[in-house]
């Protein structure tokens, strides 16, 4: 069975293909507007089969893909004067990653030098100090903006986007009464990859051990997309192996973050989601048909 992604918009569901990435959104008017993009060639080149490599590529660009539907989502919504492109879009992704590198890196990196300077306390114990606030720092983030009521919407998609894939995988039939008796957690959540990526950083760091403040805050940069790459093999072997009894009780942490990301969506929501999904899956044909006759010609 293919494996398939997906990612929650504004008032949207995005779903990825092994080709082709398909989204739907419901429109201020109640209707249901579709988005599809062919994805670039890298997913189908010999670096995509490289351990660790692939998931730094792949990472990058889910990244860039997904801020370009949530662009297009956000200003489906807005009034003309408000809408986000050119340099304001690539001032929004830029100052995000920023504030993400500095909230979630460099800040839990100097509070945990400063933690072995003044309690005078191991680099071990410094490391899990750091850890401890890079941990809270992102349960507390993710807590904190699912009180917004526009996000939390958001993750009622999400929930909608989760259900919708588990059905499929089950093989049920995609309606929306079916698709919404079905569990808010997947294992291949970018939730569980967080926690996965906090996890790794604390053993990683600890290994590396004491360095002078200036570089243990660049080194949390600078590792980032090798812990990146680490924690996409991992969410990849434990997706490849979920059946069995040890991985079940090593995901469960993963499982239990989501129910931060998640909400109960509404019959709107996962008819939006199911849109997104066979949609995608249609694109999927077409272009496994037009590869298909290309090879012929």
């Amino acid at each position: 069975m293919p494996t398939y992604g997906g990612q929650a918009l504004i008032e949207g569901v995005l779903m990825r293909g092994s080709h082709t990435a398909a989204a739907a959104f419901r429109s201020p008017e109640g209707e249901i507007i579709i988005k599809t993009e062919e994805l670039e060639g890298i997913y189908r080149s010999r670096w995509m089969k490289l351990p660790f490599l692939r998931g730094i590529i792949g990472i990058w660009d889910a990244l860039g893909l997904g801020m370009r539907f949530l662009t297009f989502s956000a200003n489906l919504q807005s009034p003309e004067d408000e809408k986000i492109e050119g340099g304001s879009f690539f001032a929004t992704v830029g100052g995000s990653i920023l504030v993400a590198a500095v909230l979630f890196f460099a800040a839990p990196a100097l509070f945990g030098q400063l933690s072995e300077r003044f309690l005078h306390i191991t680099p071990f114990w410094g490391n899990m100090v750091e850890g401890l606030i890079r941990l809270t720092a992102v349960v507390g983030y993710i807590w904190l903006v699912g009180k917004i009521p526009e996000i939390a919407r958001v993750f009622a998609y999400h929930g909608a986007e989760h259900k919708t894939i588990n059905a499929f995988e089950d093989g049920a039939e995609l309606t929306p009464d079916t698709v919404l008796r079905y569990s808010l957690e997947h294992p291949r959540c970018g939730t569980a990859f967080l926690l996965t990526l906090v996890v790794f950083s604390i053993i990683i760091f600890t290994i590396v051990g004491p360095l002078p403040a200036f570089w243990r805050i660049a080194t949390r940069i600078i590792f980032l997309p090798l812990i990146a790459g680490l924690a996409y093999e991992y969410i990849r072997f434990t997706a490849n192996f979920i059946d069995h009894p040890l991985v079940k009780w090593l995901i469960r942490p993963n499982l239990a973050l989501q129910r931060l990301t998640t909400r109960e969506p509404d019959r709107g929501m996962v008819e939006v989601a199911i849109t997104a999904f066979n949609t995608m899956r249609e694109q999927e044909t077409a272009f496994a048909v037009k590869k298909e006759k290309a090879l012929i010609l």
